[in-house]
């Protein structure tokens, strides 16, 4: 299944926390528009994310230095507010992998509906 939308959609308004959350997209959208919020509130962070960095916020799927493992594991829900924060489109195959390297740190980062029950949240 693909989640997509549009960058040039309005962000949506006026939503209960069910029908941001609970809905069939299980709130990549809201994720996604939060980055798009995000752009607003700081440039440089947008300015980075265009740049290819994973910077750190959230949700699992950031880097702040290269890692002793090969592949970190990140949420869909980060992919989604970085995209968001590029001002991307949101395009999210949820039954599938997505591969990308850091630009700032080399780490290479696996997204993914499934984390490893190991995986540590990488917040800010």
């Amino acid at each position: 299944m693909k989640i997509s939308c549009a960058i040039n959609e309005p962000i949506r308004e006026g939503l209960s926390w069910h029908e941001r959350w609970d809905a069939d997209d299980n709130g990549l959208i809201a994720c996604w528009e939060n980055g798009r919020e995000l752009a607003i509130r700081n440039p440089k962070k947008a300015e980075q994310a265009k740049n290819g960095e994973l910077i750190r916020f959230g949700w699992t799927g950031g880097v702040s230095e290269k890692l002793k493992a090969d592949v970190f594991h990140g949420s869909l829900f980060y992919l989604a507010k970085w995209q968001g924060l590029r001002g991307d489109d949101l395009s999210i195959n949820v039954y599938g992998n997505t591969y990308l390297k850091c630009t700032k740190t080399g780490q290479v980062v696996k997204y993914s509906k499934q984390l490893p029950t190991d995986s540590k949240r990488n917040t800010q």
